[in-house]
C-alpha cells in the first residue's frame, strides 16, 4: 500500500504536501498557504438513504438522511436536506452566513425532510435561504416544497417560517454562477423522477456529489466519467452491494462495486461510499468498507460529522501560468 493510500485509510484525505507516488517520492507540485480559509472542505452530516435510523447498532455510522457541508475557502454550499440539515444548522461551528445556498439533488423525503428544522429557518428573520433545482427541466422548488410541508402531512408552509426562501429552477448540465461569482458545475441522473449530481471546483481541487443515481449500460457513463474526471473526491450512491441490487433495480440506487468502476475509469482520487442503506449496522459496513478497500485503497464509507479537507494546489515555480490553468481545464473536463 502507498503512503498516501496509508493516510487516506487513516484519516479520510490527504493533504497536498502530503501526497506520494508508490516510490515514496513526493508529486511534483507545490502547495498553495495551507490556511483553514482556502480549503476544499466536506462535511458529512447525514449519509443514510431512504429512511433515518437509530439504535446502538447504528452508532459509529450514524443514522441522518443526506446533508453535506462544502466549504470551498469560506464559501458555504449545503448538498441536500435530510434528517443531517437541523444538526448541521444547531452546530456552534456552523459559522452560518446571511444567504445560504442549499443544492437539492431532488425532492424524495430523505433529501428535504430536514427544512422545516433547519435553525436558522425558524430562529432567524434575517437568514435568506437559496434552494437550487436541476432535475425539474427549469421548474423551481416552490410548489413540490409546499405540497409536502402543508397540512393535513405538516403543520404549515416553510413561507410561514421566519426565515425567507427564496427558489431557483435550472436544467441538470448546466453550470450555476452564482451572485459572488461562484461556478458549480452539474449534472443529470439516472433516477425516478430525476436527480442532479453537483462538482465544487476550488483551488486546483474537485468534490462531486453523486446520488441519488442507479447505474445503466454503458458503464461507466460517459457523460458522468468526464463530470467527475481527475476529482479528489466522488460521493457516490453505493447503497447496495451488487448481490443486493438485483432484486432492487429499477430502485433508482446503485452499488459500490459500480461507484468503484466509474472512479477508477475517471482517474478519481478518493471515493466515498453514500446513501447507506438503512438496514446495513456498523458491523456490516466496517467489513464493506474492508472489503471496498480492498479494491480501492482510498475508498471510505463516511460517518455522520466527519469532515475532509482538500488544501489547494499551486503550479511549479518552474510553470507558466498558462500551462497550470490549461491543466486545470483539463482536470475540469
Amino acid at each position: 500500500m502507498t503512503r498516501f493510500a496509508e493516510r487516506v485509510l487513516r484519516d479520510g484525505c490527504a493533504s497536498a504536501h502530503a501526497l506520494a507516488d508508490d516510490s515514496g517520492q513526493s508529486a511534483p507540485m507545490a502547495v498553495c498557504a495551507l490556511t483553514h480559509d482556502n480549503a476544499l472542505r466536506v462535511r458529512f452530516w447525514g449519509t443514510r438513504g431512504s429512511t433515518p435510523v437509530s439504535g446502538p447498532e447504528f452508532l459509529r455510522f450514524g443514522g441522518n438522511t443526506p446533508c453535506v457541508e462544502i466549504r470551498c475557502g469560506k464559501r458555504l454550499f449545503v448538498v441536500d436536506a435530510g434528517t443531517g440539515l437541523p444538526f448541521f444548522g444547531a452546530s456552534p461551528e456552523a459559522e452560518l452566513p446571511s444567504e445560504i445556498d442549499i443544492l437539492l439533488s431532488h425532492f424524495h423525503l430523505d433529501h428535504i425532510g430536514g427544512l422545516p428544522f433547519f435553525k436558522p429557518a425558524i430562529l432567524d428573520p434575517g437568514c435568506t435561504i437559496h434552494t437550487w433545482t436541476g432535475h425539474l427541466d427549469g421548474g423551481d422548488a416552490r410548489d413540490p416544497l409546499d405540497r409536502v410541508f402543508s397540512p393535513p402531512t405538516f403543520p404549515l408552509q416553510l413561507d410561514s417560517l421566519p426565515a425567507r426562501f427564496v427558489h431557483h429552477g435550472f436544467k441538470a448540465g448546466e453550470p450555476l454562477t452564482f451572485r459572488d461569482g461562484m461556478v458549480v458545475r452539474t449534472h443529470p441522473l439516472n433516477h425516478p423522477g430525476g436527480a442532479t449530481a453537483y462538482r465544487f471546483d476550488h483551488g486546483g481541487r474537485a468534490v462531486c456529489y453523486v446520488s441519488d443515481l442507479e447505474h445503466r449500460d454503458p458503464w461507466p457513463d460517459p457523460g458522468l466519467a468526464a463530470f467527475v474526471q481527475d476529482a479528489d473526491l466522488v460521493i457516490y450512491d453505493g447503497m447496495f452491494s451488487s448481490q443486493e441490487y438485483q432484486p432492487c433495480q429499477g430502485w433508482g440506487h446503485s452499488t459500490w462495486e459500480k461507484g468503484v468502476e466509474l472512479c477508477q475509469a475517471a482517474g478519481v482520487k478518493a471515493l466515498a461510499i453514500f446513501h447507506l442503506y438503512p438496514g446495513h449496522d456498523d458491523d456490516l459496513l466496517l467489513a464493506r468498507e474492508a472489503e471496498i478497500q480492498k479494491v480501492m485503497p482510498s475508498a471510505f464509507i463516511p460517518c455522520d460529522r466527519q469532515a475532509v479537507a482538500y488544501h489547494p494546489i499551486c503550479m511549479r515555480d518552474s510553470d507558466s501560468l498558462a500551462d497550470a490553468t490549461g491543466r486545470l481545464k483539463v482536470a475540469n473536463g
